[in-house]
């Protein structure tokens, strides 16, 4: 089935701390594409917020790329990678179905109908906007493989913090406490049934430390809450922001283990048996939990976004996913 041509909106980031709509044309619709209109999507906090400084490494130019990301980096670059929509034109299969991709902030466009993953039906649309970090915290649930009664410590409970906890006590078992400087976020943890604290009271002795909040602070946290021969799941992403890491003190004397975590590849456990289109498939499915709505901020308008987003990415601004309202 072919579309006419058409014209989209989409969003770039185009200089340090500046964003702009502009139009984008559609070609007649390929064989096995599927064109997607936009209902919801999701801004990447942590990733975006980078992005918009300018502050991707020049050694991270390639592999920072997403998945039908346009342009190049620094700028002007379309990034994102949360999209929600309804198929319009392709397989008859996909056509008149919800499905998430992996796309940039767009409002009409076309994608391998493969890469057009449909919702099942216990997954609310805007809810759906969570896939991308759902299938972060995936990965790092894999990479890290909790076990029942561990007691672990999520410092960050941000939206991918908040998440990859939730996974660890759902699926493993674990005795989970989120950790953050905001005591606000003691509702996110309530919400999820979890446990909270603030760094001064959280409680030390952890079996295993998630770190999520791209800080300096943060890490140390997460260092001194690290029991003997625990491991450090590091999760953040600083760009090209260098952090200082205290390292010396008693990191050798208890044996800890500081290890990254990154969605890029399927974890080692799993990579002979899942691919990226399974994961995420998954990862899908695990937003069937309407406690999980407590991560999602108020909607904004995508014709909004060039106003709001630098002020919405800037630091001390929440925490939760901002939801990009296409309606």
């Amino acid at each position: 089935m072919n579309a006419d041509h058409a014209t989209a909106r989409a969003l770039w980031y185009v200089a340090p701390g500046r964003v702009e709509i502009q139009d984008a044309t559609l070609g007649a619709l390929a064989p096995g594409m599927a064109r997607v209109r936009a209902r919801f999507g999701a801004v990447s906090r942590g990733t975006e917020a980078v992005i918009l400084a300018g502050g991707v490494p020049v050694s991270e130019y390639e592999r920072m790329r997403a998945p039908f990301m346009a342009g190049r980096f620094p700028f002007p670059v379309k990034y994102g990678y949360a999209t929600v929509g309804r198929v319009e034109a392709g397989p008859a299969e996909l056509v008149g179905q919800t499905v998430f991709t992996l796309y940039p902030h767009q409002t009409l466009f076309d994608v391998p109908s493969t890469a057009a993953l449909p919702l099942p039906a216990t997954v609310p649309a805007r809810r759906a906007v969570l896939a991308a970090n759902m299938e972060t915290a995936l990965n790092a649930l894999w990479d890290l493989r909790p076990r029942a009664g561990q007691r672990i410590a999520v410092v960050g409970a941000g939206v991918l913090g908040s998440l990859v906890g939730h996974l660890c006590a759902a699926s493993g078992g674990a005795d989970v406490t989120l950790v953050d400087i905001d005591r606000d976020k003691a509702h996110i943890a309530g919400a999820l049934g979890l446990k909270f604290a603030a760094p001064e009271a959280a409680m030390a002795e952890c079996d295993a430390v998630i770190h999520t909040s791209a800080s300096a602070a943060g890490l140390e946290t997460a260092l001194n809450l690290a029991g003997d021969e625990a491991t450090i799941l590091e999760l953040s992403w600083y760009g090209a922001k260098r952090i200082d890491v205290a390292l010396g003190g008693a990191f050798h004397s208890r044996r800890l283990k500081l290890v990254s975590s990154q969605v890029g590849k399927v974890s080692p456990s799993h990579r002979a048996t899942v691919s990226h289109r399974q994961r995420l498939a998954m990862a899908i499915d695990l937003l069937a939990d309407a406690r999980l709505d407590v991560l999602l901020g108020p909607a904004i308008r995508f014709a909004d976004l060039p106003e709001r987003l630098p002020a919405v990415l800037a630091p001390g601004q929440g925490t939760l996913a901002p939801v990009v309202d296409y309606s």
